[in-house]
């Protein structure tokens, strides 16, 4: 059943004649972000009023709403989908009835990202007139080349990646609006990054609730092994800290190692959605 049109709040007409069932307020979708089934959270601000925001809600996925028949598949299909633009009108509705059309669980945030600001509720900084920029140590191997891939295949595909010497960490994360990850605290602040016998690819499915996806979390275990060295944990971990060495030998310069890697990770990850789905090719060795 439709409810009217409520009057305003502080300020901001809240537009309720859809169903109920298709958003969730500011405060509700605040309180699911703190419990272990979050719900995936999507920015569709358009670009312009994107770009010129310095804020996000916490662990929001960046997606374009002009183009969601491309990237809507490739949500998992187990997630609850909450997408947000800036007043929660017309662009975050019609987002959400196109990923309710291929059968998603979605809702947008009533009133938008204007209501969160209004009730004062957790945002996360971005980069202003930028897409996320992100800075960790030089020399990367597995873990600060796994994450970059996660970042921009899942989070932002226009994120920008800084390497620089362990020492500079801090101040370029400051001096450039940069968000560190894989560094201790003595380095630099920072939630991505290991805890205990998680890996930071594990604080980023966290944070981002990316969780839900069973073939990035296979594949989080293959990384986890890897870069941890505990390569009894996935059969397919010493293959991939043997190329991850490989590579850094064959490539001096730090981006084009990323460079080299991400269709490297895409490959793997492809298998991990074939393996989760039992249609993983077996490899016929013997001739015919």
């Amino acid at each position: 059943m439709s409810r009217p049109m409520a009057a305003n709040f502080n300020g901001l007409i809240m537009d309720t004649t859809q169903p109920s069932s298709y958003f969730i307020s500011p405060s509700d979708l605040s309180a699911q972000l703190l419990s272990r089934g979050a719900p995936l959270v999507i920015d569709v601000r358009k670009y312009a009023a994107f770009m010129a925001s310095e804020l996000t809600l916490p662990g929001a996925l960046r997606r374009d709403p002009a183009k969601v028949s491309t990237w809507a598949s490739s949500l998992p299909t187990s997630a609850s989908v909450v997408v947000y633009c800036v007043h929660g009108h017309g662009v975050s509705q019609s987002t959400m009835l196109a990923l309710r059309q291929i059968g998603l669980a979605a809702t947008y945030v009533q009133g938008g990202f204007e209501a969160w600001c209004v009730q004062n509720l957790p945002v996360q900084a971005k980069v202003k007139d930028a897409s996320t920029r992100w800075v960790t140590r030089e020399r990367p191997k597995i873990d600060r080349i796994a994450c970059p891939w996660l970042i921009r295949r899942f989070v932002d595909a226009d994120a920008e990646f800084l390497y620089v010497p362990t020492e500079q960490v801090r101040h370029v994360a400051a001096e450039q609006s940069a968000m560190a990850y894989d560094v201790g605290p003595h380095v630099a602040e920072t939630i991505f990054t290991h805890e205990g016998e998680l890996c930071s690819f594990d604080a980023f499915l966290k944070h981002y609730h990316l969780g839900h996806d069973t073939a990035l979390t296979r594949l989080a275990t293959i990384i986890r092994a890897a870069d941890t060295d505990r390569l009894e944990l996935a059969p397919q971990a010493a293959g991939l800290l043997s190329i991850s060495l490989g590579m850094s030998r064959l490539q001096a310069a730090d981006l084009a190692m990323l460079d080299a890697m991400l269709p490297l990770y895409d490959a793997l990850y492809a298998w991990c959605r074939d393996a989760v789905a039992g249609q993983d090719e077996k490899h016929n060795w013997k001739p015919v």
